[in-house]
């Protein structure tokens, strides 16, 4: 009987080059390929894998290879368009030990498909409870070492009897992780850059119609004098627009590196086959009629994406506006966009396609500059996390602006913003709602969450389309500020009075506006402004010059410019109302032309009112802020025990543990065969990074260390596999609180499950389990104060003098402490505590009511919450327990696990921060204990994703301690993995 297909192990993913691949199981149905996948192989590559020559498979061979049982025996293989290219398998040898091999066809070795074969394979693995993996590899095949070395586990090695026995500990280590996280980043980022970087176009579909798509990016390609060939596709014409015309991309004589297609969306898929079959590396799909237009136009963009990846192409929309590149070695306008900016420093991605135009023609009117462009319109693959990618390594792009309607996996976004942050500076219009056509879920935390998961991880988030260029033409051209310190020199009292009530109203500290008169001309300013930045207390300037009377601009300009130069503070004007890079107060960069303009750093922006440019210094301050923070890992922490929390989690949902399957049937021959997985690729040279391989007389007899990081160019494919294969081998045989969020609804689930990211080791999902989480806790280091339940008043006593006197008696009702009138204080008498059972009783009805010791006083009272959210992840919520916060929703947001840094900044966060630190008549408490319990929560969270909810309510923060007064939270089985979980994938 055929095993159950295992569907959600299937993955589209970026190859090391840039092109992509789609990874899945092997099937019964793949003997055909198979065959003519070993057909394609050299007589090395087969050498390496199987230790001597076998020149075809026989039927037995390809009935093993392709029948396997996705348990002890798994095999992996990665297909682009319908052809095998690569498959890696295991074959169990004993309890958490699999024997590994893997082979990849010559025509695509170093591409990095073994690295990502192995990564999936080894997360396949680690759900069936396989620790180990052990391949035996020839001493000459050394890119095969060089891959499983260079994944970053703990490799072994020990060479006898002429082969290295290598051994890898899959237990995922930081290095296996970095490594990982280092291949996705270079692997995305190339395929960007093919789209951007073209040496040719074609598009396809450009007709003779005056204003038709397909024409209108042709015109513009031909226009922005783009610096290689452009070819139009059109069946019937003979040229468009002047230019020779094709019938078809296959007809084209030279290589086609871009195709723009603008065909009826119903012939898009044919196009797509035709580019692959030409081999196009990348596609701008402009044309209209998928997502947009509802569920039959949203299958159709699914199977978009799916056929372009299968066949190693990323697409930018559909239903876009196009990309943009304005090096000068590119001059790229494949856009509707008459109007594309100069060259500039900026990076812009926008999701739009509709408001692309408008917005290109607005940053062509600042005269900013672009380095990059693009318009991803319903986003079915190509989408901002390539283009963070992608920005950080360019060093044409300083900053980088996003305008976003949908985020595809905002786990993978903040963690990519975080990173990138801290290199260049990353600002961000998100708009409310997902548009009906984009591939993405709504998202499900409040607008004020996303603000703050932002926040954490150094985005500048503004309010508008005005704010992002405003920001962005200060980020682009100035200094950051080193504080909130502001001088303002003006020539007018009343708006350096607005600009001052603008710099408060922003967190900023402006000092006294210095005030030239009406009449004051470039010495003036030059003086006032020279005086100012000399100043230790100034961070910043904000010059206002609007004379009433027209004056000598030129000179002002001159002058501010002459000034600014080398003070290393950020310059900002109001200069005559003019909004962006005014021309005078430009510094040119080397090279532009005068048509053309293209402001350097140093020039000085300029906007239309003083308060429109302190809201842009502010941003600037509060992210600079944020750099100066130092990027530390999650602390290390003590009296945690994860290990008990998964199994007290585990038992409570009934999930058994991933156990070893059973032990496959001894095989008859030397060494069992894993399968045709191995690659084989022809390597005189070590791999770089690579050790060498262990020859006869100097191979260590055990070499230990762990696996080196990622190799700084294309990843080396391995040869072989783990030794000769016999040929006649046998087959083996919640309650509610105040978290921020609602768990992950069964839309959410299914549209994860579509994703392909439940996994074999996950149950089917099953009701919430309700339980008290003070033994959850416990495994944290975090003790919840006792409580009793009781049913009378006597026993109410009784417990109150086991406990200790006084005590608080309270409505045991988890959520009774939103609701006021539900709790007595104080109690210190056995008659005060039957006189409130019998109010409580009489009152509200309530029998069963909650007996706990009153927590030492003066303590302010805070709610501490987790929210597994599907999209984000594991989120941390606080906030203060009184009702007035609560009514007014004052809560602060992080995702875990939190850095020290994160737990004081969520502290801050809220508006009610200053009763923590013994404002308005509140005792200073200890802020320092409460900031520890967010980290341990945070890591609780983190590690646990059964964990739907948890809610902390109430935790006092004392002068010398935190109390955790009730604790609760609601258990749910994951569906799958989480969003950035698991080895790479695209979304």
């Amino acid at each position: 009987m055929e095993a159950q297909y295992p569907a959600h192990w299937e993955a589209d993913v970026v190859l090391a080059d840039g092109g992509t691949a789609h990874v899945r199981p092997i099937r019964p149905a793949d003997a055909d390929r198979l065959r003519s996948f070993y057909s394609r192989l050299s007589d090395e590559s087969i050498y390496f894998r199987f230790f001597g020559p076998r020149p075809r498979l026989s039927d037995r061979d390809v009935e093993r290879f392709t029948n396997v049982d996705y348990v002890d025996r798994v095999a992996l293989i990665a297909t682009i368009g319908t052809e095998m290219v690569a498959v890696i398998r295991y074959d169990k040898t004993g309890p958490g030990e699999a024997e590994v091999a893997f082979l990849v066809e010559d025509a695509h070795q170093g591409r990095g498909v073994a690295s990502v074969l192995l990564e999936h394979l080894a997360a396949t693995a680690r759900e069936h409870g396989i620790e180990t993996f052990v391949a035996d590899v020839l001493p000459a095949n050394m890119r095969m070492m060089g891959v499983l070395r260079q994944a970053g586990y703990t490799a072994q090695s020990r060479f006898a009897d002429g082969v290295v026995r290598m051994t890898l500990d899959l237990t995922p280590t930081e290095t296996s992780a970095e490594v990982t996280t280092a291949r996705e980043h270079r692997a995305e980022s190339r395929s960007i850059a093919r789209l951007l970087t073209p040496g040719s176009v074609a598009v396809i579909g450009a007709s003779r119609e005056p204003g038709g798509v397909g024409q209108t990016v042709l015109r513009n390609l031909l226009a922005a004098d783009f610096t290689g060939p452009v070819y139009p596709v059109h069946r019937e014409v003979r040229a468009v627009a002047g230019v020779r015309a094709y019938p078809s991309v296959t007809a084209i004589d030279g290589d086609v590196d871009l195709a723009v297609v603008a065909v009826p969306a119903g012939s898009v898929l044919d196009v797509v086959e035709e580019c692959a079959q030409k081999g196009v590396h990348g596609l701008v799909v402009v044309s209209s009629g998928f997502g947009e237009t509802g569920a039959e136009g949203r299958e159709r963009q699914d199977e978009l994406a799916r056929t372009a990846r299968s066949y190693g192409l990323r697409v930018v929309g559909p239903n876009c506006l196009g990309i943009a590149n304005t090096d000068r070695a590119v001059r790229l306008n494949a856009t509707l966009a008459a109007t594309v900016p100069g060259r500039g420093k900026v990076g812009f991605f926008s999701q739009s396609g509709a408001l692309g135009t408008a917005l290109l023609q607005r940053v062509a009117q600042r005269g900013m500059g672009i380095s990059t462009f693009v318009s991803a319109g319903n986003r079915a693959d190509v989408s901002g996390n390539d283009l963070l990618q992608y920005w950080e390594e360019d060093d044409a792009t300083e900053v980088i602006l996003l305008y976003l309607e949908s985020l595809g996996n905002p786990r993978k976004f903040t963690r990519l913003a975080r990173r990138i942050s801290r290199r260049k500076p990353v600002v961000v219009v998100k708009s409310g709602g997902t548009p009906s056509g984009h591939s993405a879920e709504e998202l499900g935390l409040p607008d004020t969450a996303i603000s703050s998961l932002f926040a954490q991880a150094g985005l500048i988030r503004v309010d508008d389309l005005i704010q992002l260029f405003d920001v962005g033409q200060l980020l682009a051209y100035q200094p950051l500020p080193a504080g909130p310190k502001v001088a303002l020199v003006t020539n007018s009292d009343a708006l350096g009075l607005l600009a001052a009530d603008a710099c408060l109203a922003a967190g900023l500290e402006p000092r006294p506006p210095v005030n030239l008169g009406a009449a004051a001309g470039a010495a003036e300013f030059g003086a006032a402004l020279e005086g100012e930045l000399a100043s230790a207390g100034v961070d910043a300037a904000v010059v206002i010059y609007m004379p009433p009377l027209p004056g000598d601009a030129e000179a002002v300009a001159a002058e501010l410019l002459r000034v600014s130069q080398g003070s290393g503070k950020p310059v900002l004007t109001t200069f005559e109302g003019h909004l962006g890079m005014h021309p005078a107060l430009q510094v040119t960069e080397p090279g532009a032309s005068r048509e053309r303009p293209a402001p350097a750093r140093g020039s000085i922006p300029s906007y239309a009112a003083p308060e429109e440019a302190v809201r842009a210094l502010a941003q600037a301050a509060r992210y600079a802020a944020w750099l100066s923070q130092p990027a530390t890992p999650p602390p290390a922490l003590e009296d945690l025990d994860p290990d008990r929390a998964r199994t007290l989690v585990r038992d409570l949902l009934s999930i058994p543990e991933p156990a070893p399957a059973s032990e496959p049937a001894p095989a008859s021959g030397p060494a069992p065969a894993s399968g045709p997985a191995p690659a084989s690729e022809p390597a005189p040279e070590p791999a770089p990074g690579a050790e060498p391989a262990p020859g006869a007389e100097s191979a260590p007899a055990s070499e230990s260390s762990p696996a080196s990081g990622p190799a700084p160019e294309l990843e080396p494919e391995p040869g072989s596999g783990s030794g000769p294969a016999p040929v006649s081998e046998p087959d083996p045989g919640a309650v509610p609180g105040p978290a921020p969020a609602s768990v992950a609804g069964p839309a959410v689930e299914a549209a994860r499950a579509r994703r392909g990211v439940r996994s074999a080791a996950f149950a089917e999902p099953g009701p919430p389990v309700e339980i008290d989480a003070a033994e959850l806790l416990s495994c944290y280091g975090l003790t919840v104060w006792p409580a009793e339940m009781v049913r009378s008043p006597e026993e109410a006593v009784a417990a109150a003098e086991r406990l200790g006197w006084p005590v608080v008696l309270k409505v045991a009702d988890p959520g009774a402490s939103r609701r006021a009138g539900t709790v007595r204080l104080g109690l210190t008498g056995p008659e005060m505590v039957r006189h409130a059972y019998t109010e409580f009783a009489d009152q509200l009805g309530e029998k069963v009511l909650a007996v706990q010791r009153m927590a030492p006083q003066p303590a302010v009272p805070t709610v501490v919450g987790v929210v597994e959210d599907p999209a984000f992840g594991p989120v941390v919520s606080f906030g203060l327990g009184e009702v007035t916060a609560r009514l007014l929703q004052d809560q602060g947001y992080r995702l875990a696990p939190l850095t020290a840094e994160d737990a004081a900044a969520l502290v801050r966060s809220v508006r009610a921060a200053p009763l923590l630190f013994g404002q308005y008549g509140y005792p200073p408490v200890a802020v320092d204990a409460l900031e520890d319990l967010l980290v341990r929560v945070g890591r609780l969270a983190n590690d646990l994703p059964e964990v739907a909810r948890l809610d902390l309510d109430q935790v006092l923060v004392g002068e010398s301690s935190v109390m955790i007064l009730g604790a609760r939270a609601t258990l749910r089985t994951p569906a799958g993995p989480r969003l950035d979980g698991g080895p790479r994938r695209l979304s």
